[in-house]
């Protein structure tokens, strides 16, 4: 097996959530427009994975990002940037001879004809990533191991590195991972995107859009989706302005190991951890993974979507991701997991860039708890997070 021995299922974890992925510096347009024509740009930072870990660690957990930069000033920007949100960089290995990524993107929607990215990031030190130069002691330290697809694609040596992070071993954490299918990095390479799929199975949690599934598989529809991917114990299909469907099997990560019960995650989680709702038989869940954990009657729970006034639809996947893994370590049902998916990613697509604030606790918790007509109504806009109480933001067309 590649990487160190497998090891034993901790009692305690200090990490909650450990993220695995290239981060890049990203250029973004100082006005719309054909990048031939943008005249400046502003420098930001960019990355599935690291997006995870900013979020979650704002909002108030414990976060580690894993991953390779240069030796380099953009190296510098991403690891000091990312850990200016309050996430641990300390696992990140510097490359002394390959760069940092960078890339420049247009200010228009990802899913529009007129959007334009131009990656620098071939022979990255992220793509130089393997088995054989990571370090398991951090990857494998968490509760909850956030994988994604993009990772996948960079180079023959990051595939084997997630297959070899995606199998069975005794102590694993509970793997999360979001297919994250980009088209542009599969062409050329040895492998294609269905490999997503196989990796996909191998997990304990996925998140997958309609659309990619449809794209990179060739798979419609949430049911069929669910029918591809038995194995994990939660899939999650994100469908647009439908919202999402969660196909959720009997465990529901009953097993998630336990964090240590003074926390920065605040009094909510600690709450659920001592009602054991994520701490009974902390192996349970991992074994089961390694079987099978999705197999059963499944729960299916549909959540619409909220309709929020987008200022960039940058980033909010990610933010959907955190919003899920955070109220899954704090032990909350399925629709609510959900919806602070749903109001994560509105925090985001109500700013320019990637990354922002998130709504207090508090703040989320109420907005999460409404009823199904007040959460169809609900509108959110510019702003929204800093409003203090939920009924600021119900507004009735």
């Amino acid at each position: 097996m590649s990487g160190p021995a497998a090891g034993t299922a901790h009692a305690a974890t200090s990490t909650d959530v450990v993220c695995l992925g290239e981060s890049m510096v990203t250029f973004l347009p100082s006005q719309p427009g054909r990048l031939a024509d943008v005249p400046s740009f502003g420098r930001g930072i960019g990355g599935a994975e690291s997006n995870v870990a900013c979020a979650l660690a704002a909002a108030g957990h414990r976060a580690a990002w894993v991953g390779r930069v240069g030796a380099d000033g953009f190296g510098d920007h991403l690891v000091e940037t990312i850990a200016s949100y309050g996430v641990d960089t300390s696992a990140v290995r510097r490359d002394p001879v390959r760069p940092t990524g960078i890339y420049f993107r247009t200010a228009t929607d990802r899913g529009t004809d007129t959007h334009e990215v131009a990656y620098y990031r071939a022979g990255s030190a992220a793509s130089a990533m393997s088995p054989e130069n990571v370090p398991y002691e951090d990857l494998l330290a968490g509760r909850i191991l956030h994988l994604s697809g993009i990772t996948a694609a960079l180079s023959a040596d990051c595939l084997a590195l997630l297959r070899d992070l995606t199998a069975p071993r005794p102590g694993r954490p509970l793997v999360s991972f979001d297919v994250n299918h980009r088209p542009h990095l599969w062409r050329g390479g040895e492998a294609d995107a269905s490999v997503l799929l196989e990796l996909a199975r191998r997990c304990d949690l996925v998140f997958v859009g309609e659309d990619e599934a449809e794209e990179a598989w060739g798979i419609v529809g949430a049911e069929a989706i669910r029918a591809a991917l038995p194995e994990p114990a939660v899939v999650v299909v994100k469908r647009g302005s439908a919202g999402a469907t969660v196909f959720s099997g009997a465990t529901v990560f009953s097993g998630l190991r336990p964090g240590p019960r003074s926390s920065n995650a605040g009094e909510a989680e600690d709450a659920a951890a001592a009602d054991g709702a994520e701490n009974a038989a902390a192996g349970e869940a991992e074994d089961a993974a390694a079987e099978g954990a999705g197999a059963g009657p499944d729960t299916v729970t549909l959540v619409p979507a909220l309709r929020v006034d987008v200022v960039a639809a940058v980033g909010a996947g990610d933010a959907f991701a955190a919003g899920f893994l955070s109220a899954t370590l704090r032990g909350l049902p399925v629709r609510e997991r959900v919806r602070h998916g749903h109001l994560m990613a509105a925090a985001v697509l109500t700013v320019p860039g990637d990354l922002t604030d998130p709504p207090a606790r508090d703040h989320a918790d109420r907005l999460a708890a409404l009823d199904d007509d007040a959460w169809g109504r609900l509108r959110l806009g510019p702003g929204w997070t800093a409003a203090d109480r939920a009924p600021e933001e119900v507004r009735t067309p």
